[in-house]
């Protein structure tokens, strides 16, 4: 983990809403005056669209498995040797990933390809990722180890496939059986390298939906924020009685649902992560600042 030069992780799974916390983290960052290298976890994919469509055909004849959840179609000894050179000198390089026509108008290259790497820019406060990959531990690669503040985004699984699969629909342009089958793929891919990450983070947010999603295949809608509870699980550093009970204090309709455990109102969800992730993001900034007046 670094010191002078902190890394802030947003972690979760395709369809899990890691883009809320990312979100409230830039309201933060602008509230507090802190300059983030912003890192999209897509960018340290393996492959290209046309080139991980080939690869995907090739497993396929193959009997293998391929899925961009698992370490063959990605780029993990890149993302940890950036998170360890960021973290010991606040440099590195970085690209983007081009999703659709809007931004490949903005990139002049064509959707589906990755802009060249390019150096971070400099001076620069803390570096910030947001994607797949953020905790994950595979083989000898374990990205957790190097990530001060570590957050995960992990709704109840059925949601999460309501999610991905409207978002993929109407966004996209995916049919649904489409969607289904790239689900069924990763699924192994999903239990090894995304799954065990939610035991490593520092807290967690997870959306409970209030509406039947028995079957997330024929839901019509995605549960409104109204129709959602969240919880937030605090695993590091534990909560004081006394922090909880001041949340509870703040956010309405907050219950206290376990030692280290708040449930609140799906609609409450960014002001808590803004009241949460504030004091957090504050401490870095200022063991961050104590370290460089150390050296002077």
């Amino acid at each position: 983990m670094s010191k002078k030069y902190p890394i802030i992780a947003v972690t979760g799974s395709s369809g899990a809403g890691t883009s809320t916390v990312k979100d409230a983290l830039e309201h933060i960052f602008r509230r507090v005056g802190a300059r983030a290298a912003t890192i999209q976890g897509d960018s340290f994919h393996r492959f290209d669209r046309g080139q991980m469509k080939e690869e995907l055909e090739k497993a396929k004849a193959g009997g293998r498995n391929l899925s961009h959840f698992g370490p063959e179609a990605n780029l993990f000894d890149k993302q940890l040797e950036l998170f360890r050179r960021y973290g010991e000198s606040g440099k590195g390089e970085r690209r983007y990933y081009i999703h659709n026509e809007e931004e490949a108008a903005f990139f002049g290259q064509e959707p589906g390809t990755f802009t060249p790497w390019e150096p971070i820019p400099p001076d620069t406060d803390l570096l910030f990722y947001e994607g797949l990959h953020g905790g994950v531990v595979a083989g000898d690669i374990n990205m957790a180890a190097e990530v001060d503040l570590l957050i995960g985004v992990c709704p109840t699984i059925n949601l999460e496939w309501v999610q991905k699969i409207k978002r993929d629909t109407a966004e996209r342009g995916y049919r649904q059986d489409v969607v289904l089958e790239t689900i069924h793929r990763r699924m192994y891919d999903y239990m090894h390298y995304i799954v065990p990450q939610f035991s490593a983070t520092h807290i967690n947010f997870q959306r409970i939906p209030l509406i039947d999603t028995s079957n997330p295949f024929c839901v019509d809608n995605i549960p409104t924020a109204d129709q959602s509870l969240v919880l937030i699980h605090f695993l590091k550093p534990k909560p004081s009685v006394e922090y909880k009970l001041n949340l509870k204090g703040l956010i309405d309709g907050t219950m206290i649902s376990g030692f280290n455990t708040l449930v609140i109102p799906g609609g409450k969800m960014m002001y808590a992560m803004e009241l949460i992730l504030t004091e957090r993001v504050i401490g870095l900034l200022k063991r961050r600042a104590d370290v460089a007046t150390h050296h002077l």
